[in-house]
């Protein structure tokens, strides 16, 4: 039996078929991946995302800390704020990608993946020097709903006397009360759409979903997240970022800061990357032959291999099969035509532009 989120009890009741991921007993569908896909490019979707791991620095030095540790500059961050930012090793590989919640200067939360969770509370500890933080994983003390697409507001907001349309993309509000429980709530997600992810107590967790739900929302699957978060060109650690791939080569050079005032660990390297730009890089791959690219796949260039797959699909939204590679920058030119090691068979691709799917924020 693997690790349970407060939402476990009640998945049967919404038809969830549950698989093991990295440990946890999860949802992978409730109806059908194509059809919750849909539903939150359409309508909205609520996802149970409580397996995500909270760790919670405090004390006088936190920010000086966490500028040591994270690539992105904490400075640009004010309170009521969240940052997306990377962990990394002193060669640029990736520990983890994370959100930051900056409550104030003395008060961040991180909010890190599932996997993660323990390895990156035990690198943040051992980088403890003169500083004076503590570093305390609260994950037990947090179950995390997700309400996202383009419907997500108006349901969220029949339950709620707070005003959500205040809360602006990567902003949270602490103490919202959504009918009768004060919950966290920030305006993101890993959908590429509009919506917001809930932090809330275990006891809360169920509750909510239930009224969500009756508000117009369908439960959605961890299919259906991983071809949404795909679709968006989001990145999933252990595929898109490793220990062994970095952050610019990933494509989330972004939340890279390699001139902010503190030194942070891996800047030598990213620095170079961003400058220079990196020896392989992240981009999208459309299949011009039938086949799937999936991860792992080797790209080649004729019987050279130049990268592989890290994560493919036959996208819901666009009905094309395409995948996002690591490859030898030579190759990222858009149109630049590649081939994809299908089990057997050598099959052609092309490179495209990604994200391949941006929502229309008119």
């Amino acid at each position: 039996m693997g690790n349970r989120t407060p939402l476990y009890e009640i998945y049967s009741e919404y038809g969830g078929k549950t698989i093991d991921f990295g440990g946890w007993d999860l949802p992978v569908q409730f109806t059908s991946i194509k059809e919750e896909h849909a539903a939150v490019r359409e309508k909205a979707g609520l996802f149970d995302v409580s397996h995500m791991g909270e760790l919670k620095v405090t004390g006088p030095d936190t920010v000086s800390f966490l500028q040591k540790m994270l690539t992105n500059d904490l400075d640009k961050a004010k309170s009521g704020q969240c940052q997306y930012t990377a962990m990394c090793y002193e060669d640029g590989g990736t520990v983890d990608d994370l959100v930051l919640y900056k409550f104030s200067e003395q008060e961040v939360l991180l909010v890190v993946n599932a996997a993660n969770i323990e390895k990156d509370f035990d690198w943040l500890q051992s980088h403890v020097g003169k500083e004076d933080v503590t570093i305390a994983n609260v994950s037990e003390g947090y179950a995390q709903l997700a309400l996202q697409g383009p419907e997500a507001e108006k349901i969220a907001q029949k339950l709620t006397a707070s005003d959500l349309s205040r809360i602006s993309f990567f902003r949270f509000q602490n103490d919202v009360e959504i009918d009768g429980w004060n919950v966290l709530v920030s305006r993101t997600g890993y959908t590429g759409e509009d919506g917001f992810e809930i932090y809330c107590t275990p006891e809360a967790a169920v509750p909510l979903w239930k009224k969500i739900i009756e508000g117009g929302a369908e439960p959605i699957g961890l299919g259906a997240r991983d071809t949404l978060r795909f679709e968006a060109k989001l990145a999933l650690y252990g595929q898109e970022l490793s220990k062994d791939i970095t952050p610019i080569e990933a494509g989330i050079g972004f939340a890279v800061k390699p001139d902010k005032s503190v030194p942070f660990i891996g800047q030598k390297t990213l620095k170079q990357q961003k400058e220079n730009g990196p020896e392989r890089r992240m981009i999208g791959l459309e299949m011009i032959d039938k086949g799937i690219p999936r991860t792992g796949y080797p790209v080649l260039d004729g019987d050279k291999e130049i990268g592989f797959i890290t994560t493919g699909t036959q996208s819901p939204t666009l009905g094309k099969n395409v995948g996002l590679a690591i490859v030898d920058s030579k190759y990222k030119e858009i149109g630049t035509e590649v081939s994809v090691q299908v089990r057997k068979r050598t099959l052609k691709a092309e490179v495209v532009k990604t994200p391949f799917y941006a929502r229309n924020k008119s």
